[in-house]
């Protein structure tokens, strides 16, 4: 098993930035491809980022390209999303995700592990 906390959600300004974290536990974090999605009020969880276990492949959904970064810091099993220049349309909850399969998917279905979330509210 593997549990997943995160941390660094909040309100800030639309143009603004906010860097959020993801600890991993339970399983060997340099094995896991890492992965960040988010859901709106009733919508479905939908792609942000994705990570290679060694952190040399990323994807990004068409939306956050560019204003998004995701890495990830095997030494202290943690991922991070560095959210710049925020929109409105990025107010969601944000859910950190762990797949041990070495797949770099933008699929939800292929994460088995999930945190919590933590939500990320941008104001106009």
């Amino acid at each position: 098993q593997v549990q997943l906390a995160e941390t660094g959600g909040g309100l800030v300004q639309a143009g603004g930035s906010l860097r959020l974290s993801c600890v991993a536990s339970g399983r060997t974090f340099s094995s896991l491809t890492m992965g960040w999605f988010r859901q709106y009020p009733g919508k479905e969880r939908e792609f942000v980022a994705t990570i290679s276990w060694s952190g040399r492949s990323t994807y990004y959904a068409d939306s956050v390209k560019g204003r998004f970064t995701i890495s990830r810091d095997n030494a202290d099993n943690t991922v991070h999303l560095q959210m710049n220049s925020l929109k409105p349309e990025d107010t969601a909850v944000y859910y950190c995700a762990a797949d041990d399969s070495f797949v770099v998917s933008d699929s939800r279905g292929n994460y088995d592990y999930w945190g919590q979330g933590t939500q990320v509210t941008v104001s106009s």
